[in-house]
């Protein structure tokens, strides 16, 4: 099944913009540097919202311009207008639980503790969407989670991360294109 919506979890504003939860946000932005594209912003789904014309029609590509934990409203919003199901949703997020630049697909699945993901899989009703995790690390201390998401990554981790991002954009006509698994071979045998 192809995709027809991607959304990068994130919290707006430039206050926000550097921070490694913004890690999903990067992706998108890279992404559509590289198609030539531009976001619109439609008020209506509060997000900034692009698209792409790929073999199975419009891949619709979204940025939220709610806080992380208010993500699911824009996702769910955006499924019930174009009429599409959690299994042709990606949501593009960091992932504390690997290693800075790592990137990985998964289909399914809980919500690991990641706001932005419990309320879309709340406000879906439905866990079955597929997630691009990008790396972050963890700082090592639970308590100094929240903190460590909202601050900026090194110079060097910033590095990693945006290599890895570039490194998964040459397989996202794969994974718009519904081949998940081929995909999740590729990035996660890295």
């Amino acid at each position: 099944m192809s995709i027809k919506l991607v959304v990068g979890l994130r919290n707006p504003g430039d206050t926000y913009a550097s921070t490694r939860h913004n890690a999903g946000a990067w992706f998108i932005e890279t992404w559509l540097k590289a198609c030539q594209k531009t976001f619109q912003t439609e008020k209506k789904f509060q997000t900034e919202l692009s698209s792409l014309t790929v073999p199975h029609g419009l891949c619709y590509i979204a940025l939220p311009l709610t806080y992380m934990n208010h993500s699911g409203q824009v996702v769910r919003a955006l499924s019930q207008f174009y009429r599409i199901t959690p299994q042709e949703i990606l949501i593009v997020h960091d992932e504390l639980d690997l290693p800075v630049g790592c990137v990985r697909l998964k289909s399914g699945g809980g919500h690991g503790g990641h706001n932005g993901l419990r309320d879309t899989i709340a406000q879906l009703g439905s866990a079955d969407f597929h997630r691009l995790r990008i790396g972050i690390g963890h700082p090592g201390d639970k308590t100094k989670v929240h903190d460590y998401v909202l601050s900026k990554p090194s110079r060097e981790d910033y590095q990693h991360i945006l290599n890895a991002i570039e490194n998964t954009l040459m397989r996202m006509p794969m994974i718009v294109d519904g081949r998940i698994q081929d995909a999740m071979n590729e990035l996660n045998k890295g």
